[in-house]
């Protein structure tokens, strides 16, 4: 081992992502040991460690090159030793001056002084923020104006950050590139407007509120009706828009991102109330290149006594006319009921879009307007490579002899799809060469119908898919996806 070249050792270390596998062959020899000190720029600190700050200066001092750190202590109890507090991030800041990514999670005993030494972190790019419920707007404005290089700043379920100073540096700075709020109930929809000139620097942003409100409230200090120049702002440069559980009325709210943008390529709305046709259609003229958009959607009264979703096949017109690079759509109703009209969305408008856009990715949730015509349909998407198909209990097999004849399918995740057996999946088994193949409870197709039917195949009777799919409409989705390290 002591006479391979350096680069061969690195692209062994590179190959064993594992904490356990890489302290085992950091034991094999001193230089294996050397090499993957240097190599190392990220870690992951959790309850195990203890006491962490004597840890901290001995993590630093051997990996030397950390720009990457989180700490997460979710599940803590005292039995697991003290976490990581004021002091100890007094420690690790003069300690890891390479530092570009700091995750903090569940830290229970980082308050406003804590945050404060964050500013020794001069190259601190992405900061996010976890479930810290001692920081208030007082500790965010002392990083605002510390961390001259942040881009990237993500605030969720911090229940005590509040008032918006720290938002107004950071917009007249205009520095950040990344903003999400997720579950931070004392930030209203309002207060961000207060962001003013940063959202035109801005090209990712997400809110998101746990629960829905069931009535937009115009009251607070960020609600002046006379300052309506708070809107006259510019987010040409915003790529990526997440909205969960907004309520929005007439010019008022973040609604009106959505009539602004002009270079969004993803977006998602997750029970957007007060969002109707004439913003999607806006928004679908002014952004053509949009390649993904993600519906959730359920009923509501709209004009007068009706009771339905509020988007029509008048959104997917315009967004079938106006955006020719869309290549992922998911479509989600929930709270809908079968047999009667509370979709606003038809087969044929759905047929039509999905025609008219080179579709790649597919998922629908819940669409009892979908059925086999609807599958027949999806069998002339020339460009259609997974399809995930969620509680759709109008397709059956007839709709997969249909879907036999997609040229491109190679993904096909059903759950919870009880019209479908094995003869119905057997047919698309035969016809193509799938990658991946998920059946979660769908009572009628067995196991051994599937089997060795994909290169991947992934079959339960229960149904964790759908558990998480539930739990997504009743909540919204995770903004902040864990990466592991």
């Amino acid at each position: 081992m002591e006479d391979l070249p350096e680069a061969l050792l690195g692209e062994i270390i590179k190959r064993l992502p594992t904490t356990s596998d890489l302290n085992s062959i950091s034991l094999v020899s001193k230089r294996l040991y050397t090499v993957e000190a240097e190599l190392k720029d990220a870690i992951y600190v959790g309850c195990g460690v203890s006491p962490v700050t004597v840890a901290l200066a001995s993590l630093c001092s051997r990996f030397q090159n950390l720009c990457k750190v989180e700490f997460n202590y979710f599940g803590w109890m005292p039995n697991h030793g003290m976490q990581l507090d004021n002091q100890g991030l007094h420690v690790f800041s003069s300690c890891c001056p390479s530092l570009t990514d700091l995750t903090l999670s569940f830290c229970s005993y980082i308050d406003d002084s804590g945050l404060g030494f964050l500013s020794c972190f001069k190259q601190l790019i992405s900061l996010k923020l976890k479930a810290l419920q001692e920081i208030t707007s007082a500790g965010l404005l002392s990083v605002a104006v510390g961390c001259k290089s942040l881009s990237a700043l993500c605030l969720l379920s911090c229940k005590n950050v509040g008032s918006v100073e720290w938002l107004e540096y950071l917009g007249k700075i205009g520095s950040l590139e990344e903003l999400v709020v997720e579950d931070c109930k004392m930030i209203r929809q309002l207060d961000l407007l207060a962001f003013g000139r940063g959202w035109m620097k801005l090209q990712k942003f997400g809110f998101h509120n746990r629960y829905l409100p069931n009535k937009f409230r115009f009251d607070g200090p960020s609600y002046m009706p006379s300052r309506q120049s708070r809107y006259d702002f510019c987010c040409d440069g915003l790529k990526d828009l997440t909205l969960v559980r907004i309520t929005t009325e007439a010019e008022i709210g973040l609604c009106s991102l959505l009539r602004k943008c002009k270079g969004l390529e993803n977006l998602s709305l997750y029970y957007a109330l007060g969002v109707h046709d004439n913003d999607m259609i806006t928004l679908a003229q002014n952004n053509r290149n949009l390649r993904s958009i993600s519906l959730m959607l359920t009923p509501q009264h709209c004009e007068g006594c009706v009771f339905r979703t509020p988007l029509t096949d008048n959104s997917l017109k315009a967004l079938a006319l106006s955006c020719p690079m869309l290549q992922s759509i998911e479509l989600t109703f929930f709270g809908c009921v079968p047999e009667y009209p509370e979709i606003g969305f038809t087969q044929k408008g759905l047929a039509m879009l999905i025609q008219s856009c080179p579709i790649r990715d597919l998922a629908l949730g819940d669409a009892d307007i979908f059925d086999d015509e609807g599958m027949k349909a999806l069998s002339s998407a020339r460009f259609l490579e997974s399809l995930k198909l969620v509680s759709c209990i109008a397709i059956t097999d007839a709709g997969m002899h249909h879907l036999a004849r997609s040229p491109s399918l190679i993904n096909l995740t059903l759950e919870l799809c009880d019209g479908l057996t094995d003869d119905g999946v057997a047919e698309v088994i035969r016809a193509r060469k799938l990658e991946s193949l998920t059946i979660e409870k769908c009572p009628r197709i067995s196991l051994q119908a599937v089997q060795g039917a994909a290169k991947t195949v992934h079959y339960t009777d229960d149904c964790p898919g759908f558990k998480e799919w539930v739990e997504r409409c009743m909540y919204g989705p995770t903004l902040y996806d864990h990466q592991s390290f």
